[in-house]
C-alpha cells in the first residue's frame, strides 16, 4: 500500500517517511487519548474539552510566529526542533495527573503541532519546485492517512485491553514516533533561511495581507468538515438514525481508504490557481450534497437502508474533502511570497486548529441538536465558502506579481519528485 503512494526517491520521499512515522503514533494517540485523560488521569469530559479547546486556541496564535521562525532560521532545523518538542510534550502526558498540568501540557502539544505543520510546509516549498508541490503534498496526505489507519489499529488494541499500561504504551509510542520523524528530517538538505525584512517592512507580512487572510478564512470554514465523521456522525447515527452503531467504523474506514487510494489522482487535476479555484468550488457543491444526504438518513426506515444512505453521504463527503484539499494546497503555496512560506503556511494552516477548537461545539449544536435544518445550514456554508474562493483568489492575484516572474530563493534545494502527481 505504501509503495503505491510514496513519492519517488529524494526529499519528497524523506518528507513522506517522516510524516508516516509520526502519523502512526498519532493514529494510536487520537483513538486512546480521550479515554486516557478521563479514565486514568481522572479528568471530567468537560475538563478535557475545555483544555483541548484552549490548547488549540494557543496553537492557532502560535502558528504564524513559529512559521516565521522557520523562514528566518531555516525550515529543516525548525521542523526538527519542533518534532523533538512535540515528542517531549506527548511524553509529558505520561506524568499528568491534574487538570492545571493537563492544560499546560496540552497547550505545549498543540503549539508544537501547529508550528511543526507550518515548518514542514515551508520545507516542502523549499525542496520541491512550484509546479510539483500540490502533487507531492497529495502523496504526503495519502501517506499520512495510511499511517493514521495503522496507528488506529494499535490504539484499538489498547482500548480492548483498557489498562493503564496499555494507554501509557500508546503515549510512549507516539512520543517515539516524533523523535523518529525528527531523525528522518535530518536526512533532508538544508533550505536557506530568509534574511530579516528590510527596515520599514513588517516582519509578519501575512497579517497585513487581506486577500490571503480572506482565503485563509474561507479555507478554515471548509475545514469544519474535519469533525463531521469523527464526532458528528457517531452522535447522529446513534441518536437520529436506525443504522447499526458499527456503521460509524465502516464510514471511517471508507474515508481513510478513499484518501489513500484517490487523493493523488484528484490532486493531479490541479495544476494552477484557476484549476485550484474550480476544485474548491466543486468541493463546496459536493459537500452541500453530502450534508443533504446525511440529513435524509434520519428519515429512512430500516437499519440497512439507513446505513446505505450514510455510506453515500460518506462517499460524497470524502470526495469533497479531497477536492477541497487539493485546491487549497495549490492556492496556499502559490499565493505565498517567496521566502515567507513559513509564516504564510502557518497562517493558512491555522484553520485546522480553529476547526479542532470550534468545530465540535459548533457542529454538535448545529447538527445533532437542530437535526435536518442544521445539516442544510452547514451544507449551505460549505457551498458559499467554495463559491467565494474563486473571487478571493482573483483579488489576491491582482495584489502580487506573477509567480513566473519571481525567483524563489528557498528552492528547490535538492532533488525533486520527477513524477509530480502521477501515480507510481
Amino acid at each position: 500500500m505504501f509503495g503505491r503512494i510514496m513519492p519517488s526517491p529524494g526529499p519528497p520521499r524523506v518528507l513522506a517517511l517522516a510524516q508516516l512515522a509520526n502519523s502512526i503514533g498519532d493514529g494510536a494517540y487520537y483513538v486512546c487519548s480521550a479515554l486516557y485523560f478521563i479514565r486514568i488521569v481522572g479528568l471530567s469530559p468537560a475538563q478535557v474539552g475545555f483544555g483541548l479547546t484552549l490548547a488549540w486556541a494557543v496553537g492557532f496564535v502560535a502558528s504564524v510566529p513559529l512559521g516565521h521562525l522557520a523562514d528566518r532560521r531555516g525550515p529543516r532545523g525548525t521542523a526538527v526542533l519542533l518534532a523533538v518538542a512535540t515528542a517531549l510534550a506527548v511524553g509529558s502526558f505520561l506524568f499528568v495527573r491534574s487538570f492545571p498540568l493537563f492544560v499546560l501540557v496540552a497547550c505545549a502539544y498543540a503549539t508544537c503541532q501547529c508550528g511543526l505543520a507550518a515548518a514542514r510546509q515551508a520545507l516542502l516549498a523549499g525542496l520541491v519546485d512550484r509546479a510539483r508541490r500540490t502533487g507531492v503534498r497529495a502523496r504526503l496526505q495519502a501517506t499520512s492517512n495510511a499511517g493514521l489507519a495503522v496507528g488506529a489499529a494499535s490504539g484499538g488494541a489498547a482500548l480492548h485491553l483498557d489498562t493503564e499500561a496499555a494507554y501509557l504504551a500508546v503515549l510512549a509510542m507516539d512520543a517515539l514516533s516524533f523523535l523518529l520523524a525528527a531523525l528522518i528530517l535530518l536526512r533532508l538538505p538544508a533550505v536557506p533561511a530568509t534574511p530579516a525584512a528590510p527596515a520599514g517592512e513588517p516582519a509578519l507580512a501575512v497579517l497585513r495581507d487581506r486577500p490571503y487572510a480572506l482565503i485563509s478564512f474561507l479555507n478554515m470554514i471548509a475545514l469544519l468538515n474535519m469533525p463531521i465523521l469523527s464526532l458528528v456522525i457517531p452522535l447522529w447515527v446513534v441518536q437520529r438514525t436506525q443504522a447499526p452503531s458499527w456503521t460509524v467504523s465502516a464510514l471511517l474506514v471508507v474515508n481513510t481508504l478513499a484518501v489513500v487510494l484517490f487523493q493523488v489522482r484528484v490532486a493531479r487535476r490541479v495544476t494552477d490557481l484557476g484549476s485550484a479555484s474550480a476544485s474548491v468550488r466543486l468541493a463546496g457543491a459536493v459537500m452541500f450534497a453530502a450534508c443533504v444526504v446525511f440529513a435524509l438518513s434520519s428519515a429512512v426506515s430500516g437499519a440497512w437502508a439507513a446505513g446505505l444512505v450514510l455510506l453515500l453521504g460518506a462517499c460524497l463527503q470524502v470526495a469533497g474533502e479531497m477536492l477541497q484539499a487539493s485546491g487549497a494546497w495549490e492556492i496556499g503555496f502559490d499565493l505565498a511570497p517567496a521566502g515567507r512560506q513559513g509564516q504564510y503556511q502557518g497562517f493558512f494552516g491555522s484553520g485546522a486548529a480553529v476547526a479542532r477548537m470550534l468545530g465540535p461545539l459548533l457542529l454538535t449544536t448545529l447538527i445533532v441538536v437542530w437535526g435536518t435544518p442544521g445539516w442544510l445550514v452547514m451544507g449551505g456554508v460549505f457551498l458559499v465558502s467554495g463559491l467565494a474562493t474563486g473571487p478571493a483568489v482573483h483579488w489576491a492575484r491582482r495584489t502580487r506579481p506573477d509567480p513566473a516572474d519571481s525567483t524563489d530563493p528557498t528552492g528547490p534545494a535538492g532533488p525533486v519528485d520527477p513524477e509530480g502527481a502521477r501515480t507510481s
